[in-house]
């Protein structure tokens, strides 16, 4: 006789916690409701019935994923940011809900959400922020950057299951490299960013989830964690209308340093903003 759902869902979690996994049985109730194909609700109403093969495969070959600390969501294939599913897999960072800070500062600098904003997000991932924002004001357009053509498909399938291909342009670029401003075709009204902020020699010590598997072109911020708000700045005056605004993420302890970054430039920047968990976390700064 197979196994019932019940006892996958306790062993898939007993494995889990011994890998060193927080929330074991959570994560294990999302592992088996995935390979399953089945809600929650219809996961707990099947208890006591027996699984078929096919699914405690699926389930087996899930749970080593996670076992090798391959974070949920590229297991999952999905993430939700600002209430909305967003597709995510190796190419591009998981979106975080930090990064939702962004978003509240940049509603709270348009409260008009009928402006025609032109809008640029440089490093578009995913495009949690790009997309988001133009749900959020249905007469913009936005231009998003990434280095990655991998991380554009994805990007580029998100905006069309969120029903905004029409008002986005995605563009291969690398800020690294000299012509990228020409690239997108500015200036705009908004700049948004989350670049890389972590110090190269600290990835390595960070969550075997991002250390190993998250995109380190993503993650790297160079020797000193801002080596991107430094381009990033320089390029501001091309990159805004009069008046526009640079909105950018930063991590924990950067925000003085990025404050310094784009003062230096010319720019006006404004008190960092908190996160829920009360870090300085995003910069906003006007032409």
């Amino acid at each position: 006789m197979g196994a019932t759902y019940d006892a996958l869902l306790r062993d898939t979690a007993v494995a889990l916690a011994a890998a060193g996994i927080d929330n074991a049985r959570f994560e294990a109730r999302l592992l088996l409701s995935h390979a399953a194909g089945l809600t929650i609700e219809q996961l707990i109403a099947r208890g006591p019935d027996t699984a078929p093969a096919a699914i405690v495969a699926t389930l087996r070959e899930l749970t080593a994923r996670r076992v090798r600390r391959e974070p949920m969501a590229y297991i999952l294939g999905e993430r939700e940011f600002w209430g909305l599913p967003f597709r995510v897999s190796p190419a591009v960072l998981v979106p975080r809900p930090d990064s939702e800070t962004l978003i509240e500062t940049v509603l709270e600098l348009f409260p008009d959400r009928s402006q025609p904003l032109r809008i640029a997000d440089l490093g578009v991932g995913s495009g949690c922020l790009l997309l988001t924002l133009l749900r959020e004001y249905p007469r913009a357009c936005g231009v998003g950057m990434d280095a990655s053509e991998a991380a554009l498909d994805v990007a580029n399938a998100n905006a069309g299951a969120l029903g905004v291909t029409s008002r986005t342009v995605l563009v291969v670029g690398d800020w690294r490299r000299s012509g990228w401003i020409d690239r997108l075709g500015g200036p705009f009204d908004l700049v948004v960013s989350n670049p890389p902020y972590i110090r190269s020699d600290a990835i390595a010590g960070l969550m075997p989830e991002v250390a190993v598997h998250e995109p380190r072109l993503a993650l790297d911020g160079g020797p000193d964690g801002v080596a991107a708000y430094r381009i990033i700045a320089v390029a501001g005056p091309r990159l805004l209308v009069p008046g526009g605004w640079l909105v950018v993420e930063g991590g924990e302890g950067q925000a003085a340093d990025i404050i310094d970054i784009f003062s230096t430039a010319g720019l006006s920047p404004r008190a960092p903003r908190k996160d829920l968990g009360g870090v300085d976390r995003v910069v906003a700064a006007q032409q």
